[in-house]
């Protein structure tokens, strides 16, 4: 681990420069009512503006780019899908689920605001999401902005990331202990789904068939689980003041995770496997996919 960004400039880059686009984009998306919505906007903004690694923005943009799309459009979409990313923070910080005071080296929202807040917070950036991909910034055509909708719907949903909590609460709620397919099955909805989403909506702005989208699917699959692998060796080595949150909280309450259940040697060995495996996928694209190539090592080496 600790694999740093200047480690990798074509990364660092494409990391800076997303981040910047997103927080200048929801500046300009959410600025501040003079009236009674004003407490809502400010909290939206609070967990928007300013954290995050963007890296499903960064993997719609690049992905569209690479298909001759217009960055502005893409950044209309991973506006979209952080939105949805953010609620879904916002709301797993909440006392009724995970119960966590920092998020991004900050308070989490609800203890800077409060948990009423919050909820709304979360629930107007998950609606905030889908006014973004109905409108025409995103795309001119009608059936682009209804196939972006459908897609974001379903990794975000009972089929996907939401689907892939709600297995993790009845876990730590009823104490099933799962094995490796199905906790493989969890973190393929709770993370990997919105992942996959994000290089799905790339490949629908850039216009790509359907059939076009296999070997993207399948880097999108593969990083997915790394990035889980690698969450949770984080979780488990990792240096709380870089993560910006609490860590080893999965062992402290007995949860099964990929570490528990493989071992770290073994986790660390799998997680880079798939981002090997990942990096093959692209084989037939040149040098516009190198920022994915860089992100899939990524992945598995950071340190936060």
């Amino acid at each position: 681990m600790g694999l740093t960004l200047a480690g990798d400039s074509i990364l660092a880059k494409g990391l800076e420069r997303i981040q910047r686009e997103i927080d200048d984009a929801f500046d300009g998306l959410l600025p501040v009512p003079d009236d009674h919505s004003a407490r809502l906007v400010e909290a939206m903004r609070y967990a928007a503006i300013g954290g995050g690694k963007r890296v499903r923005p960064m993997l719609v943009a690049t992905v569209a780019e690479m298909y001759g799309a217009s960055r502005a459009s893409a950044i209309y979409a991973g506006c979209a899908i952080e939105a949805i990313h953010v609620y879904s923070l916002i709301h797993d910080d909440l006392p009724c689920m995970d119960d966590d005071d920092m998020r991004h080296g900050k308070p989490t929202l609800h203890k800077e605001f409060d948990e009423a807040t919050a909820v709304l917070a979360g629930d107007s950036l998950h609606d905030l999401a889908f006014e973004l991909l109905g409108g025409h910034k995103v795309s001119e055509d009608p059936f682009v902005r209804a196939e972006l909708v459908y897609t974001l719907a379903s990794g975000s949903g009972h089929n996907g990331m939401a689907g892939g909590q709600m297995m993790d609460i009845i876990a730590e709620s009823e104490g099933r202990e799962y094995d490796l397919h199905t906790i493989t099955r969890l973190q393929q909805l709770k993370t990997g789904a919105l992942l996959g989403a994000a290089v799905e909506m790339g490949a629908i702005i850039g216009k790509v068939p359907e059939e076009g989208r296999g070997h993207l699917r399948a880097y999108a699959r593969d990083i997915g689980l790394a990035f889980q692998i690698a969450d949770d060796l984080l979780d488990e080595e990792g240096d709380e003041e870089l993560a910006g949150k609490a860590l080893r909280k999965d062992a402290d309450m007995g949860k099964a995770t990929f570490v528990s259940l493989m071992g770290v040697d073994d986790a660390r060995a799998q997680a880079r496997a798939l981002s090997e495996q990942a990096i093959g996928h692209l084989a037939q694209h040149g040098e516009e996919a190198d920022l994915l190539r860089a992100l899939a090592r990524f992945i598995v080496e950071r340190d936060r």
